[in-house]
């Protein structure tokens, strides 16, 4: 196995392009995010010897803010016959006593894919440095007509009433995407509830399954075992089929064991999504020491396997968010935690600015490579006159791909343009549209970065969704936020009701050359209310 220091000298043997502030490492997925007695764990999908996939560990760091990580010698890794061949994906549970458990797919001598747990070494030891896997396991095989190249990712455990615990396995039969339920007793002795928590046709195979009970409290949470008596619960797979997650809220049929969809949005893959960007195998988990629930997502590179191999590094994860369900009950809401404004320094601030058709107005005062930055439009005195919706436009990214940034609209596009030169010969567009139908507005919310690089031969895909927000109710207003950091940019819109991440490659706009703008393409006139925008410090970071 890889020591720490021979892990951070890949990590620093190739830094170009490398955020500041994310998480990083040479190669990660999102494994078990964990709080324990004071401390975040992150145990991460890790290529010790390569950044690409392949030779697959657990890494293991810790953090007491989810922003400061240090990391700690791999927490598993192949040894035993049931783990021989990878140490997948999985998760970690607090059972009875204060005892972390792991939970986590192995590939067996037999290439079967099984479901292994782990224990800490010393449970007197806070950073919970060494993890045993008892020789019993594996606790959970592919049995009963399972598909055993297609069973993977257990999820958090939960407690019900009736003394057992439950876990979920993610799966297909045919192209039928699944999540198996399991029960237990003493969570050693597993066994098979006879039909899954949820399916769905057509869906392909169904990974990193997360279920969940949700609060309407802003920023709080419900750990995993709360009562489910009139409790809604988000149910969230990742689909393999096209590398996108899709969740739905629901009920929990406790006495059947059936998760069931409000029906508020379709149960497919034209659902709704945690990020409508480059966002994969998230993973929440209960924040005891704040009460909350985290979200968690890996955002993959966009360029090449040979760009990866120049770096020395691929994959990082995005900044973990407070998530919880919006006043409406038909979707959830997202904010970046907290803990990510310490990284807060200079500042400036911009108020009551009008931009007319094609103006732009640059942020100056600040480094913007590395930045957060919030802002608030108002469009109350041109909402009358947005154009017409099409009903046959219901898929936004294609939306977006349509009605470019550079595309003239009445009402948008309007928004920012992060990491640009100075003659925006490069820039990363963030924007909205508004479009009028009926007695209500549609609210579209699109990444461009079709013009992020010059350089040629990068992945710079369109990504888009649509806003559910009544912007006449809120006078017309609607904000936007979003966190720079060198090749990543994540936008919140609404308050968090549309979220977007996009891997960006600058050749010319990076570091102290990176410059930030506010825009309007739109042919009505767009105010800002406020802008704020901040350079961000850069926290330590395993090491480097």
């Amino acid at each position: 196995m890889a020591t720490i220091e021979e892990r951070q000298q890949v990590l620093t043997s190739s830094p170009g392009n490398r955020t500041g502030y994310h998480f990083q490492a040479p190669k990660n997925w999102i494994n078990g995010p964990m709080y324990y007695n004071g401390i975040y764990h992150l145990f991460y999908q890790f290529n010790p010897r390569q950044p690409v996939w392949g030779n697959i560990v657990w890494a293991h760091s810790y953090s007491k803010d989810m922003i400061n990580w240090k990391p700690l010698e791999n927490a598993i890794y192949p040894t035993k016959p049931f783990d021989i061949n990878g140490c997948w994906s999985g998760s970690a549970t607090i059972l009875p006593g204060n005892k972390p458990v792991i939970f986590y797919t192995g590939i067996d001598l037999h290439n079967r894919q099984v479901q292994n747990i782990a224990f800490p070494k010393d449970l007197a030891d806070p950073y919970l440095r060494e993890w045993v896997k008892p020789d019993y396991n594996p606790v959970i095989s592919p049995d009963g007509g399972v598909n055993a190249s297609a069973f993977r990712d257990p999820t958090t455990a939960w407690y019900g009433p009736d003394g057992y615990w439950r876990t979920e396995v993610g799966s297909k039969i045919e192209n039928q995407g699944l999540a198996i339920l399991y029960r237990s007793r003493d969570f050693l002795k597993w066994n098979r509830v006879k039909h899954p928590l949820h399916s769905v046709h057509d869906s392909g195979m169904w990974e990193c399954p997360d279920f969940f009970p949700i609060s309407t409290q802003p920023k709080a949470g419900l750990e995993l075992s709360a009562g489910v008596d009139g409790l809604k619960h988000v149910f969230k797979v990742s689909l393999d089929i096209n590398r996108y997650e899709y969740y739905t809220i629901g009920t929990y049929d406790f006495v059947n064991d059936r998760y069931v969809p409000d029906g508020s949005s379709p149960d497919n893959n034209t659902g709704l999504r945690y990020d409508y960007g480059n966002f994969y195998a998230s993973k929440t988990f209960f924040d005891e020491g704040k009460r909350r629930r985290i979200l968690w997502g890996w955002s993959n590179e966009s360029d090449s396997k040979q760009d990866d191999w120049a770096k020395g590094w691929a994959g990082i994860q995005t900044i973990p968010r407070s998530l919880w369900l919006d006043s409406s009950g038909r979707q959830v809401v997202q904010w970046p935690i907290e803990e990510i404004e310490k990284l807060r320094k200079k500042e400036v601030v911009i108020y009551d600015k009008k931009l007319a058709f094609g103006a732009s107005l640059e942020v100056e005062g600040i480094h913007t490579a590395q930045a957060d930055v919030e802002v608030t439009f108002d469009l109350s005195s041109s909402l009358n006159n947005a154009e017409p919706f099409d009903p046959s436009w219901v898929d936004p990214q294609k939306l977006c791909m349509l009605k470019r940034a550079e595309e003239k609209g009445r009402v948008g596009p309007f928004g920012l343009y992060v990491l640009a030169t100075g003659d925006k010969r490069e820039r990363t567009a963030v924007f909205f549209r508004i479009f009028k139908e009926s007695n209500k507005h549609v609210i579209l919310m699109c990444h461009d970065p079709t013009r992020s690089s010059m350089s040629h031969g990068l992945y710079k895909p369109i990504y888009g969704g649509f806003v559910d927000y009544d912007i006449k109710k809120s006078g017309g207003k609607i904000s936007l936020r979003s966190l720079i950091d060198h090749t990543v940019v994540e936008s919140f819109g609404a308050e968090g009701r549309t979220c977007i991440t996009s891997r960006v490659y600058p050749e010319f706009a990076t570091g102290s050359n990176a410059r930030l703008f506010a825009f309007n393409n739109g042919a009505k006139e767009v105010k800002i209310v406020q802008l704020k925008a901040w350079e961000m410090r850069k926290p330590l970071m395993n090491g480097f």
